[in-house]
Parts: structure tokens; sequence; C-alpha cells
């Protein structure tokens, strides 16, 4: 059965053990995976890590990444969705897809199986989900922390998309996840992670979350397509940048992590992005293993997918 990638919720417990299993595997024994395959890599919005990664994800597993531009190809405007996939499921295996809207990725997986076409759509990115990048931020904290049961995430700032995906795949790995926001996440939020048998806990108070936390994770105030919101979120936000002071609250042991690009001057400080704490570059070479492990999957490496 062809699988799909849209959100962490999409694998079970199992399923993300053999996914990154496969990411902590030597790109050399998942070559031939996608050999003659093509996967369509789609961005409609600007990117630097997930382009990279993905396009070499690609390349180590032997196939050919298609990366299209959304100016190219016009999703919703110049064509449907629905139309997208299906014109891509003619030449490819996979369809990686960043996009403005998640509803965008529903509407390409629903005309594929409509079809019952043999093709998987990939969420590179939406307003609801960051999965990939789930994916690797779970990697890093493997291989900083090793078993990750009963320890305690903070995630700092704007419960957003990056932090929908991360609260429920450390969930899934049996992480306590806590959020310090202005404004607390989405009841669905809520529900997702209560649905993996995790509980979320939410304050706004910064310093009283990060007490005693194993990751203090923090990412951008201001998302794409939120430009016009910036100064009134600098405001909202004073008092929820990860600084030294902050920082000091954790546990000695306490690793830093932000899914870039970075603030300095408002979600982190330089000497704590720059610190011994900092695992914010290994987190985006991650990028790269983790989707890898990923399509390797998905494309039946490991006998899975």
């Amino acid at each position: 059965m062809t699988r799909h990638f849209l959100d962490v919720d999409d694998l079970s417990c199992d399923e993300l053990d053999a996914v990154l299993a496969l990411a902590g595997r030597a790109p050399e024994t998942l070559r031939g995976t996608l050999e003659g395959r093509g996967a369509a890599v789609v961005l409609e919005k600007p990117s630097l890590r997930t382009r990279a990664s993905t396009e070499l994800a690609v390349w180590q597993l032997g196939g050919h990444a298609v990366v299209m531009q959304g100016s190219e190809v016009g999703v919703g405007e110049r064509e449907s969705p629905e139309d997208v996939a299906r014109t891509l499921a003619g030449y490819c295996s996979v369809i990686c897809a960043r996009v403005a809207r998640h509803d965008t990725l529903e509407r390409m997986v629903a005309a594929l199986e409509s079809i019952a076409a043999d093709v998987g759509v990939v969420n590179l990115l939406s307003d609801l989900a960051h999965p990939c990048q789930a994916l690797a931020d779970i990697l890093t904290m493997q291989q900083v922390l090793g078993d990750l049961g009963g320890l305690t995430l903070c995630y700092v700032g704007d419960a957003n998309n990056t932090f929908r995906s991360l609260a429920m795949a450390a969930t899934m790995r049996g992480m306590k996840v806590r959020i310090a926001a202005p404004d607390g996440p989405d009841p669905d939020e809520l529900d997702a992670v209560a649905r993996l048998g995790g509980e979320l806990e939410v304050t706004n108070v910064a310093f009283e979350a990060v007490t005693g936390a194993d990751v203090v994770y923090t990412d951008v105030w201001t998302s794409m397509g939120q430009e016009t919101e910036g100064e009134v979120r600098r405001k909202a936000f004073r008092g929820f940048s990860v600084d030294d002071d902050l920082l000091a609250r954790a546990e000695g042991s306490a690793i830093v992590m932000h899914c870039l690009p970075a603030h300095r001057v408002e979600e982190i400080s330089d000497s704590v992005i720059e610190g011994p704490r900092s695992r914010v570059w290994l987190q985006a070479a991650n990028r790269l293993p983790a989707v890898r492990g990923l399509l390797g999957w998905m494309s039946g490496a490991g006998g899975a997918g």
C-alpha cells in the first residue's frame, strides 16, 4: 500500500523507529533504493535546508530529483493541486512538496488515491506541519542524549507548524513536552498529543517551563507569510528569548536546538546558538539523513514502506 507522510503521526511508533534506523545507516547501504526513479520536489516557499537535503537524499538513494519552484508550477493558480499530482504521478515515484496550505497536500493525496497511483506524497513544510524537520530533530536528540524516554523537551516561542510536528514526534519517543508561549497551542495540538498517549504542559512563563528541561528548542517568532505581523509579534514575545539567563534554568546537560533560520536578536542570543550546548548545526546536517531514511523507508528499504 502506498504511504504518504503529511505529519509525524502518519507513522506508528514502530515505523518511526524504522525510519530513524534507516537514517542512521551509511548512505551507500541504501544506494539503489530509488534507482531509475524520479522524485518531484515542488517548492512553493523559499528553501535552503529542505531543498539541499531532499535533492541530495534522492541522489544518494540512486534516484533523480526534479526540482520545481512554485512559480513554475502555479499550484492552485495555473493548475489545481489535483491536476499537478496526477501529472507528476506519470513521471515520479514520490511527490515532495513545500507548500503554503496544508490542504494542497491533502488534495494531492486524494487525487492520487482516486486513480490508485502508486505514488507517495511527502510534506516538506506546510502551514500546519513540518514533519521532516521533526525527524531530524529526534535523530539529533537520540545521537546526543541516547534513549529519550522520560526526558523533557521544552519549546519556547510560537506554537507553530514546527512545534506541532515536534511535539508529536517527541511524545512518540516517550518524552515529556512543555511549551512556553504567549498564546498556547490550538486544541488540535493538545488532542494530537493526547491521541499518542502524551500530555502537553502549557505555560506563558518561559523560566518556569525551561526549569529542569533536557532539551530547549526555539524557532522564529515570525514565520514566512507573517511578515506584516512582525512588530506585533516582537512585542508579544518579549521574555521568550532563549538567552544565557533562561538556559541556566535547564539541566546542566541540556542541549539547545533551533530549526533555522535564526533571528539572533529575537528568539535566541548569539551566545547560546554559538555556545557549547548548541546542537543547531548537527540538527541542520541531520535534515539529510532524516529525509533519506524516510524516502528509503517509503520505497521499501528494510522491508518496510
